[in-house]
């Protein structure tokens, strides 16, 4: 073992000098900040209220005894600091390094052996812990000081007194702690230097004018917002400074006062008109004053209003004002000399208040110039339709008000083509106009309503009216209070609705019942936007009915009449859906170009085309079906079942925050089992609700049910996506395409969508039907891309066949779209054209639809005949 001689210890003393000496400075820091923070504090405080300008804003004697508080605060601080400011030696340092070291190895390489040295083996002992003891020396560091005070300060006086320090340097100057010298020479310094004055001119808060230092500003002209507050402060010598001011209108001066009453020094005052403001005496100023008027704002119509077909009014609008708009408002008065007065309006009207609507300001931006359109419906007001007049007003924030001229107009509302529904509604603006139409009102609706049958396609219809006029008769006899006949005119203006729109659930009554509205509209000469909404009400309607055909085509086919349709179809003149639009947009056309004779032919070669269509489809049998078209068959049963599937998890989902929701309301209404209007929870035992349910598939000859159909209704949900999860591992292994990229891009989509099921799986069985429903529609559009893809594949499948097969397999295609170009689905379902299949915007727009759809017919506070059009949607789709 190597001997530890003095020359290692001098060189492992010079390896620690620079810990050494970092730990020293470290505690010589701990003493000077243990010592002096509060020193620093109150310099800090005092530099942070001098910056900010407190000593100016204070009365002199207040600042005497803040400043000698101040001082007898630093003196106690600069005694604490030297009682406590003692320098560490480096012995001090030398022992806190050791302490910082295991086994203290720098006092063990001081020491000396003190007994048995002369012994051979302790001497050699000793030495190898010496050089231990040297080796951990030599792996020393500094050690750092503690700066922390918090024992000694413990209500963080340190920590407030930076902050304002750092609030001074921010807000406040330097240059202000050199005043405190002149203010603290107290009374016979201000006495020396002059009485001296402060003002501020202040423009109103709207103005978004800053406010001026009337010290800063040099005598002359001065250019003032209107209503600007003038406010001034004398300092000094009482009477030693005047004010004088012509702006206020003030008959009497500023100082005015009783003759024994002390000099003002104060003065507060409004800018109202031009003149001068003059300060009078030592150091004084004067400046000639010259208003700026706040100008009234302007409002002006732009134009007629622009009516929607269901009655909704936009009237454009533009206003200004040199600080902006704050408000505004629109009036609509009754102009009865414009009135045509004849039949009920013969009568002198039942008085009524002006229609005030608020008109809308810009919710951001500048309101110094705008345009903008007041939104309404007055179709339920009882000036609907009649002359009136509107005029506009708009509000500054100084109260000054702008008008527009009263412009005649037309109040507008909502027109009805139906004759019955006319004929209601006028009466309804009858008895609005005065209670004394009662009478006549109840007779011309019993001469209405004389031969129900001609008139009303429903007998409730009939039965309402009717129950309508006893009510009109009674009130008639024995008087009408205004609540009542508000009561009656609501329930007036909804049975002109029903009569106008209609509450059919057949699709061709509800195509028949559009072209009547639409020839309605031909003869009593209706807008372009009614034309353009009675024509897409056409357009919907015309839809709902052939999709109705497609399901009635399919019924046949199970009943065995096909071949007949067959012998029919080639009888039959068969038109495309571009024909059919091509026909309604000439219609249109021709309405708009006031062409009403040859618009009324075309409409009716439509009625009688639509009335003799018929739908028909090529029969394929399943032998007849390649592979490929077989996969697709499955793969679009397995779509629809998924979105079954996620329909009824929807519907959970809104159960356990609206219970009772859609119970039992349509077989549509489906439940977390798959049940059909089951009570409140829409689940309940396999009994006669069941077997009627199951009775009625089998009558309309639904076709093969479903995997999650025929395992039973008492499955759970996770159960049923499981199963659908094994049946389309099942189809991936019959996939064809395999080796072309098509055929490896159906695959990739059809993994993941099995991958979103195992997840929509495990969602379920934990009860999490947010992320499950989240999983459904992930797994959705992976299968239709899946579906696309495979469709590719046999497309460039079919490019390599022979070219017989490809004629064969066209003709296949071309006996499977109806006469509308569409491709037809399993069961006779429509199916879409293939080039709309290859578009994923269409599919991923109509799923962002479709979720919105299901938010909003969550909302159990909207209103419920809104909910109920969400959930027909649902239904539909």
């Amino acid at each position: 073992m190597t001997s530890f001689t003095p020359d290692d210890l001098t060189r492992t003393m010079d390896r620690l000098r620079r810990p050494l000496a970092l730990t020293r400075w470290g505690m010589r820091a701990e003493v000077a900040v243990r010592a002096l923070w509060p020193l620093l504090s109150v310099v800090l405080v005092a530099l942070a209220a001098a910056m900010l300008g407190l000593h100016e804003v204070i009365p002199l004697e207040a600042l005497w005894a803040v400043g000698g508080l101040t001082v007898a605060l630093a003196l106690w601080s600069l005694i604490y600091a030297l009682r406590r400011l003692s320098m560490p030696s480096e012995l001090d340092a030398m022992m806190r390094l050791d302490r910082s070291l295991p086994g203290r190895p720098i006092t063990a390489l001081l020491d000396d052996q003190a007994i048995g040295d002369s012994d051979a083996a302790s001497a050699a002992v000793w030495r190898a812990h010496k050089r231990r003891m040297a080796e951990r020396a030599a792996r020393a560091e500094a050690v750092p000081g503690d700066l922390r005070v918090s024992s000694r300060d413990p209500y963080a006086l340190r920590y407030v007194a930076a902050l304002g320090f750092m609030v001074a340097l921010a807000f406040g100057s330097i240059w202000r702690v050199g005043t405190i010298d002149d203010m603290a020479r107290g009374a016979e310094a201000t006495l020396a230097s002059g009485p001296v004055w402060e003002g501020w001119a202040e423009p109103p808060r709207y103005t978004g004018k800053p406010t001026f230092y009337l010290n800063d500003l040099a005598a002359g002209e001065l250019t003032l917002p209107v209503g600007t507050l003038i406010t001034v402060r004398f300092y000094g010598e009482p009477g030693a400074l005047t004010l004088s001011e012509a702006v206020s209108g003030r008959a009497d001066p500023p100082d005015a006062g009783e003759d024994d009453a002390p000099p003002q020094t104060a003065f507060d005052f409004k800018v109202l008109s031009d003149g001068e403001i003059a300060i009078e005496g030592p150091g004084g100023r004067a400046w000639s004053v010259a208003v700026r008027a706040d100008e009234a704002p302007e409002i002006t119509i732009l134009g007629a209003p622009d009516v929607a077909a269901m009655g909704e009014m936009q009237l454009p609008f533009a206003a200004k004002d040199d600080y902006g708009v704050e408000a505004g408002e629109a009036r609509f008065a009754l102009d009865l000399p414009a009135v045509e007065r004849r039949y009920g309006l013969s009568v002198d009207p039942e008085p009524r208040p002006e229609i005030v609507v608020p008109l809308p300001l810009p919710i951001s931006g500048d309101r110094a110039g705008f345009e903008e359109n007041l939104v309404d419906d007055f179709s339920q007001h009882p000036w609907a339709n009649l002359p009136v007049t509107v005029a506009m007003t708009a509000l500054d924030a100084a109260e000054q008000m702008g008008q527009t001229a009263p412009m005649q107009m037309t109040l507008p509302g909502r027109r009805f083509f139906d004759p019955v529904a006319a004929s209601v509604i006028e009466m309804r603006r009858d008895i609005l106009w005065s209670r004394e139409n009662l009478g006549r009102t109840a007779q011309v609706l019993r001469a209405v309503s004389y031969l129900p049958d001609d008139v009303f396609r429903a007998q409730t219809t009939a039965l309402r009216l009717r129950k309508l006029i006893d009510r009109l008769e009674m009130h008639a006899k024995y008087g009408l209070d205004p609540e009542t006949q508000n009561e009656i005119a609501k329930d007036m203006w909804d049975l002109a609705l029903e009569l106008e729109e209609g509450d059919l659930d057949d699709a061709r009554e509800r195509m028949r019942r559009a072209q009547e509205r639409l020839n309605e509209a031909m003869k009593n000469g209706a807008s372009d936007e009614e034309i353009a909404e009675l024509m897409q009400e056409l357009r919907r309607a015309t839809e709902e009915y052939m999709q109705q055909l497609q399901r009635e085509q399919a019924q046949r086919q199970d009943d065995g009449q096909q071949q007949q349709g067959q012998q029919q179809q080639g009888e039959s003149m068969q038109m495309t859906q571009d024909d059919l639009q091509r026909l309604m947009d000439r219609i249109q056309e021709l309405m708009e170009q006031g062409r009403m004779a040859e618009a009324e032919q075309a409409l009716r070669e439509l009625q009688e085309m639509m009335e003799n269509m018929q739908v028909t489809q090529g029969q394929q049998g399943q032998g007849g079906q390649s592979p490929g078209e077989q996969a697709m068959e499955g793969l679009a049963e397995t779509l629809r079942n998924q979105q079954g599937l996620s329909d009824q998890a929807f519907r959970d989902l809104q159960e356990q925050f609206n219970p009772g929701a859609q119970a039992g309301e349509s077989q549509g209404n489906e439940g977390r089992n798959g049940g059909q209007g089951r009570g409140q929870n829409h689940e309940g035992q396999q009994g006669q609700g069941e077997g009627q349910e199951g009775q009625q598939r089998g009558e309309s000859g639904g076709g093969e049910q479903s995997p999650s159909e025929g395992q039973g209704q008492e499955q759970s949900l996770a159960e049923r996506q499981q199963q659908l999860r094994d049946e389309l591992s099942r189809q991936q292994g019959r996939l064809p395409g395999q080796g072309s990229a098509e055929g490896e891009a159906a695959r990739d989509a059809l993994d993941r969508a099995g991958r979103a099921m195992d997840e929509a799986e495990q969602d379920l069985r934990e009860g999490d039907l947010p992320g499950a429903i989240d999983n459904q529609s992930q797994a959705m559009e992976a299968l239709r891309e899946g579906m696309r893809s495979l469709g590719e594949a046999m497309a460039q499948e079919q490019q390599n066949q022979q070219p017989g097969q490809g004629t064969q397999e066209s003709d296949r295609r071309a006996q499977s779209e109806d006469p509308l170009g569409r491709s037809q689905g399993t069961n006779g379902a429509t199916g879409s054209d293939e080039r709309a299949d290859l578009n994923p915007d269409a599919y991923g727009r109509a799923r962002e639809l479709l979720d919105e759809i299901r938010r909003r017919s969550g909302e159990a506070g909207r209103p419920e005949i809104e909910l109920e059009y969400l959930r027909r949607l649902l239904d539909r789709f």
